[in-house]
């Protein structure tokens, strides 16, 4: 039953996720709450990983918490359902799109679809700085400004942001030299 439930929460999640794996964070968000799988901590914890690991966004995070919740089967049963609405949509859409790609209201739907993915990413990012940058639990307990900041990874963050900027060197070099650096800072 537990693997004809994931399948279903992650085919709803991609049938209407639109925009990646950032994307795919509110849906999380919705599922957290709703089945209790993980913690909101996990979902910057699938973040990481996700992120560090080949592969999309999306996939890795599905299979991370099919696997987190239902071992290989889980692994194997999530991902699927995440991109089961997807292959069916491409095969009408590519269809339909080769017929109608000049019509005014598909490009129109297309420029409303991109500004949604675009605001759906945004709030994702939001959310995962606010678990990277804020301790709002210490916060709510001490009420100090002090307390809601976490210094060191904001300071990290800046100067990630800074270098990539600067060097604009391959992603992984700054997922490697970030791993190794909060190795390095947490021991």
């Amino acid at each position: 039953m537990i693997l004809l439930r994931l399948y279903w929460e992650f085919f709803k999640t991609g049938l209407f996720t639109i925009g990646g794996g950032l994307a795919t964070l509110p849906f999380l968000y919705e599922m957290q709450a709703k089945t209790g799988w993980f913690t909101v901590r996990d979902i910057a914890n699938m973040v990481a990983v996700s992120e560090s690991t080949p592969g999309p966004m999306g996939v890795n995070m599905a299979t991370f918490t099919g696997f987190t919740i239902a071992g290989v089967p889980g692994g194997i049963i999530a991902p699927l359902g995440l991109i089961t609405p997807s292959v069916i949509i491409i095969i009408i859409v590519a269809n339909i799109l080769e017929r109608f790609k000049t019509n005014k209201y598909v490009q129109y739907a297309m420029y409303g679809l991109r500004a949604a993915s675009t605001g759906l990413i945004f709030v994702a990012g939001l959310s995962v700085a606010q678990l990277a940058f804020l301790n709002t639990e210490l916060f709510a307990k001490t009420g100090s400004m002090a307390d809601l900041f976490l210094p060191v990874p904001i300071l990290f963050g800046l100067i990630l942001f800074v270098v990539y900027k600067v060097t604009k060197k391959h992603p992984i070099l700054y997922i490697l030299g970030s791993a190794v650096a909060g190795i390095v800072l947490m021991m």
